[in-house]
């Protein structure tokens, strides 16, 4: 059944048949990985990819020969292609890990599926990472900021989470090069991320609007942390001047978090 609920959901991608991969990926490619000098993952890294993860496939490559997309390259990035990978996972706490060194272990754009069983449920999550040019040393690339959704029942996705199903059909997405394509994506998960201060999914298209975004959830997501710590302090303390003042500060706070989710 939940099979049949993932199958559904990569129908809706419409990803064209020409970008078909479909084969296994076998651990020994992420473990046995090198910089040319040492180990890609450390050794809770190759724990994580033993007992972690149950599966992995490589469900499409998309190169300018199989979605007539377009290569970008220049002296800062190389997006000559995109490949996904699908990640069926025992346990789903260790999704940024894996992020991490699989990102590490793979030179070019990576769009990574997991998924993970929970009783009757299929719960699926996404993530990209922007990647650059070494510098120092053209042969390696830095990985820049990861853009990871929540987990998502397929079975009964909220509405929110459906709109932004929806949109994932790659039809919707910039075919000006595949860094604007993947930039597209991106944007989508920017924008689910959103929901959880805004409450609706939406995305109108624009670079600057998505970046601007990105900058309010990051300030978001410190006021949360700064108001938790607030909260913990106002538990305890005695003293009322201090009481008082800590309930000024959560106050201010608050009023922050508010005028930021309504540019959101």
């Amino acid at each position: 059944m939940n099979d049949q609920v993932f199958e559904v959901f990569l129908n809706s991608l419409r990803i064209p048949a020409s970008c078909i991969v479909g084969k296994p990926i076998f651990k020994k490619l992420f473990s046995d990985a090198t910089d040319g000098q040492k180990s890609i993952l450390d050794a809770t890294d190759k724990l994580c990819l033993k007992d972690d993860i149950e599966k992995i496939r490589w469900l499409y490559t998309l190169k300018p020969n199989t979605i007539n997309i377009p290569a970008y390259i220049n002296d800062e990035r190389e997006y000559s292609e995109i490949a996904v990978l699908h990640f069926e996972l025992s346990n789903p706490s260790k999704i940024k890990r894996i992020t991490q060194f699989v990102n590490r272990a793979i030179p070019y754009p990576l769009v990574l599926l997991f998924t993970h069983n929970d009783a009757a449920d299929l719960n699926l999550a996404m993530s990209v990472s922007g990647k650059r040019i070494n510098q120092a040393d053209k042969t390696k690339w830095v990985i820049e900021e990861s853009f990871i959704t929540p987990w998502i029942k397929l079975n009964a996705p909220s509405p929110a989470e459906q709109d932004f199903i929806q949109s994932l059909s790659v039809s919707s997405f910039s075919f000006k090069s595949f860094y604007d394509f993947y930039n597209s994506l991106i944007e989508r998960i920017v924008a689910l991320s959103c929901v959880e201060y805004s409450g609706v999914f939406n995305i109108d298209g624009s670079q600057d609007t998505s970046t601007s975004r990105l900058k309010i959830l990051r300030m978001l997501e410190k006021l949360g942390l700064k108001k938790a710590e607030l909260a913990n302090k106002l538990k305890k303390e005695k003293q009322m001047g201090k009481q008082v003042e800590l309930n000024i500060q959560v106050k201010k706070i608050n009023d922050e978090i508010t005028r930021l989710k309504a540019n959101l």
